[in-house]
């Protein structure tokens, strides 16, 4: 389909200026863009160009939708966040209609890069799941350049989510209906981490000192990595409703099987504002088991140095699997994610990891960071100028040219499902 009978719906975007862009140089190629807006936040981002505004209730948006695809004669449509409300209700739509549902995120090999894929992510991602066909795709492919060219700062990102959602709230009475998805209180849950930036240094210290103590010493240790209760990969791709579960998981398999020196590091997410007390609740779960000495929390440090020496990593979905597997640190997920595959993670139960952890295989890594990076990921960034129009003129390139699915590496249906529907996560694939 030519360029010019292309008509690229725009949900939700990033919060910069990449969306507006982005629609720009679809523009400059032919095509026409459609862009919903859901609430300020959305919009300030998106002016000074046109767009639909929708005020109803998240239960009349299907219909609204639909009537607005039939009109406008929608070809493609692109959002951020595949998980989000609104989006999946779109997904399921374009998948009835036919139609390229897109959706774009932060890069699964991060910082730099950026997650241009159909269908969704986690369990409903179309990458290949078997290593003999990511060995084979990968020939010929040449190695990504995993160099980071295009830095944005905490800041940065921090300042564009403050002011989305304060615009949110301050014009909410143009757009009364709208939900955000979000597990917290959006605004709320910023202003919550305001004051957990006071003693940061500190906590680094402390971080960087057990660091030392454990590399020095002679025991073997764990780390698992926390991710964010209000991540979306934790409700969609993982069969825990909260993370205080993994958590109580973890200890008590760790205190049944571990060796008796191994200890056990938590590790918060950098992001994590305090709202859900991870200390509180590893101290008292490593009480009732018993090994309150031997199981650590650490908040800040250096997670290379930390996994350089580690004798595993068990996390639920998070990309900090991907950074393990490039330390060759065996890794344990307890969710869905894409790089969970023979060769590269743990596939025995939880129970076995302790004792022993599958090794990484090196080669199948390799193999599956240049697939994964051909495929699915964008050279890129959602803030630096120069990243910004990189990534753009490669998406518009990709989505004009009909390559997004799972890249031209896809497969059909996504291969995740059964393996999400057998750990107990409510797959909704129709």
């Amino acid at each position: 389909m030519a360029a010019s009978d292309r008509t690229i719906l725009f949900l939700m975007g990033p919060t910069s200026s990449f969306w507006r862009e982005l629609a720009d140089e679809f523009e400059a190629r032919g095509a026409r863009v459609v862009k919903v807006c859901f609430g300020m936040g959305d919009w300030l981002f998106w002016r000074p160009r046109s767009a639909v505004h929708y005020r109803g209730r998240l239960s009349r948006w299907p219909a609204f939708l639909e009537a607005l695809i039939d009109r406008e004669k929608v070809t493609d449509i692109l959002y951020y966040a595949d998980r989000q409300p609104y989006h999946l209700a779109a997904s399921k739509i374009a998948r009835a209609k036919s139609i390229p549902a897109m959706t774009i995120e932060n890069g699964y090999l991060r910082p730099d890069w950026i997650t241009l894929e159909q269908g969704g992510m986690g369990a409903y991602s179309h990458f290949p799941a078997d290593p003999v066909v990511i060995r084979r795709l990968a020939e010929g492919v040449p190695q990504p350049d995993l160099s980071v060219k295009y830095p944005a700062g905490f800041w940065t990102e921090m300042v564009h989510e403050a002011a989305f959602h304060l615009f949110n709230y301050s014009w909410r009475i143009f757009y009364p209906f709208y939900t955000s998805g979000k597990y917290y209180d959006p605004l709320l849950e910023i202003l919550i981490g305001l004051p957990g930036l006071v003693g940061q240094k500190r906590r680094e210290a402390a971080a960087a000192r057990l660091i030392g103590e454990l590399a020095e010493g002679s025991a073997p240790y764990f780390v698992c990595a926390l991710q964010m209760q209000g991540d979306y990969q934790i409700r969609a791709n993982s069969a825990y409703a909260h993370i205080s579960e993994m958590i109580e998981e973890v200890i008590a398999s760790f205190a049944r099987e571990a060796s008796a020196e191994a200890r056990l590091v938590f590790k918060q997410h950098p992001h994590d504002n305090g709202r859900e007390n991870w200390p509180g609740h590893i101290r008292r779960s490593a009480a009732r088991h018993g090994v309150e000495s031997r199981v650590h929390f650490m908040d800040g440090g250096d997670l290379g140095k930390l996994l350089e020496k580690a004798r595993g990593c068990v996390i639920i979905n998070s990309t900090v699997g991907l950074f393990a597997l490039r330390k060759l640190c065996p890794t344990k997920l307890l969710g869905i994610a894409i790089y969970d595959m023979p060769g590269l993670t743990h596939q025995g139960p939880l129970e076995s990891f302790w004792q022993r952890p599958a090794p990484v295989d090196a080669g199948l890594f390799d193999d599956f960071v240049r697939v994964l990076a051909a495929g699915i990921q964008v050279k890129g960034s959602f803030y630096h100028e120069e990243g910004k129009a990189r990534a753009i003129r490669e998406v518009v390139s990709r989505v004009l040219a009909g390559e997004v699915v799972g890249g031209p590496f896809s497969v059909a249906t996504p291969p995740r499902l059964e393996q999400a529907a057998k750990a107990g996560i409510a797959i909704d694939w129709t």
